[in-house]
């Protein structure tokens, strides 16, 4: 996903010369393992002989967490056994449930859960690895409306620890431990191998695409004012259950495009999802904006899956991201006219801008008392933004860009959302305090079991939890893994953010 992040060392593709490859980031060596007595041996061996230990998947990562130079890594990719058991009887669950293998994607569960005649959660890019970093860093999907966050769904997950013991994480095994698997950030605690998630009965929904661009279509200024239409509308679209993502992407002609690829409204006919849209299409004839919404209609998830998703497939050469998770309150009475005028001053400046508008459902119950931030909690919008940076230039250079980033247009969503936090699974590696960004008030608790349950520090990813006793040595002078990982000398510790925090 990120080749900046191991060094643009080779790749597989034209974008650098061949001469002078190295290693990079990359692992020295990789166990493709098949079975949990592998992966046990992998970090027994790991652990004795001091070795830095990698967990990967499918390594759709922003931020190298599935990468580190030297280390032995552990490729869960084949480990894709599913198991469908109709009748589940647990503490916080009785009906369907499927157990599926660490090394499983969103298409193939999506495919299966059709198979069975249920549906189960995923994210919006059906390539992504469900068990892996997905629910362990909180995992959002278009049935977040619906069902919460990934991590909500879980019901047990079956874990190698550090000292290489094979057991089970529930809510009443382990319970602990199934607290901070479920949101609690990935490649922290433990490999997980499988995990057990819920199953529900068949979820149609209707979906929407469309696009339009300045100067192309519209002038600046009509363009701004459709742009400001919709997020107006985010607090009303999350009380009804809708899933947007919006894409605001620098134009070929210099102005900027709008693209909804895709809306997805969960359980409800193109009929209905239209009614709940159409006051902003009003607003924006009324701008003389000429739209055709492609709507589409899908009896199951996986009609959604195989036709509206997307896959993912990205090499994000020269590209960095940030986030952040806006609560209600950015998108009511005056907070909101401050809040558009940053997201739209990050617009004009040229940086990639997608607001999804989502509200992960939540209700107050054993299968939601876990650590995914407490930010989710209260987001109706999460917001990606990214920059194009010159990895051709000194390292220094580049670094004074990455940080001109993460302190210029980042800074100003967290200046209009102070206390909110970002979400860890699509963050920047360099996010400040990211203790509190990525984790909220859960951070003590997480770091005391991450203690209790990796006393050898045999796993370690960047902006994990404990990961700030550690740096990368970066060979090259930026912030990658393309170097040695040492414990730190001065480690930045936590710092209190928010309103929540106590002690």
């Amino acid at each position: 996903m990120s080749p900046h992040e191991v060094g643009l060392t080779c790749q597989p593709s034209s974008l650098l010369d061949t001469e002078g490859c190295t290693q990079g980031g990359y692992p020295s060596y990789t166990v493709n393992a098949s079975s949990v007595a592998q992966i046990q041996f992998a970090v027994n061996f790991a652990r004795n002989n001091g070795i830095r230990f990698v967990i990967m998947n499918t390594g759709h990562d922003f931020l190298g967490k599935s990468s580190g130079a030297g280390s032995l890594s552990v490729w869960m990719h084949g480990m894709k056994e599913m198991k469908y058991i109709p009748s589940y009887n647990g503490s916080s669950w009785s009906g369907p449930v499927i157990k599926t293998g660490a090394g499983v994607q969103g298409f193939e569960l999506y495919d299966f859960a059709y198979q069975n005649d249920v549906t189960a959660m995923g994210g919006l890019c059906v390539t992504v690895g469900i068990v892996g970093g997905w629910f362990q860093g909180g995992g959002h999907g278009p049935l977040s409306p619906l069902f919460g966050m990934g991590a909500d769904d879980v019901l047990s997950v079956d874990v190698v620890t550090s000292d290489g013991r094979f057991i089970t994480a529930s809510d009443t095994q382990n319970a602990d431990l199934f607290w901070a698997l479920r949101g609690g950030g990935a490649g922290t605690y433990g490999v997980v191998t499988s995990a057990t998630i819920k199953a529900r009965p068949k979820i149609p929904a209707a979906t929407a695409t469309w696009s339009f661009s300045y100067p192309a279509n519209v002038s600046e200024d009509t363009f701004k004012k459709a742009v400001r239409s919709w997020l107006s509308y985010f607090p009303r679209y999350a009380d009804v259950g809708l899933y947007s993502y919006l894409n605001v992407i620098p134009a070929p002609d210099g102005g900027s495009s709008f693209v909804m690829d895709p809306l997805v409204a969960p359980n409800q006919t193109i009929e209905e999802a239209k009614a709940i849209i159409q006051p902003w299409l009003d607003d924006i004839e009324g701008l003389g904006i000429d739209i055709q919404p492609e709507w589409n209609y899908y009896e199951s998830f996986k009609g959604v899956a195989d036709n509206a998703l997307t896959n993912g497939s990205a090499n994000n050469y020269g590209s960095v991201s940030g986030n952040r998770l806006f609560p209600r309150e950015n998108f009511e009475g005056e907070l909101f006219e401050s809040t558009f005028d940053a997201i739209w001053d990050n617009i004009k400046a040229g940086y990639v801008v997608l607001p999804y508008n989502i509200a992960p459902l939540y209700e107050r119950s054993s299968s939601t008392n876990n650590a995914v931030s407490p930010a989710w909690r209260e987001a109706i919008a999460y917001v990606i933004m990214g920059a194009t940076i010159n990895y051709t230039q000194s390292a220094e250079d580049v670094m004074e860009a990455r940080y001109n980033f993460t302190q210029g247009p980042m800074q100003r969503f967290r200046n209009i959302s102070p206390g909110a936090g970002s979400y860890g699974n699509e963050g920047d590696r360099l996010e400040p305090n990211f203790q509190w960004s990525y984790f909220g008030s859960f951070y003590p608790r997480l770091l005391e079991l991450k203690k209790r349950y990796d006393p050898f520090n045999v796993f370690y990813a960047v902006t994990a939890v404990g990961s700030e006793f550690f740096e990368v040595r970066s060979i090259d002078g930026v912030a990658n893994e393309n170097g040695r990982l040492c414990r730190k000398a001065n480690p930045d510790l936590y710092k209190a953010e928010g309103p929540d925090w106590q002690g």
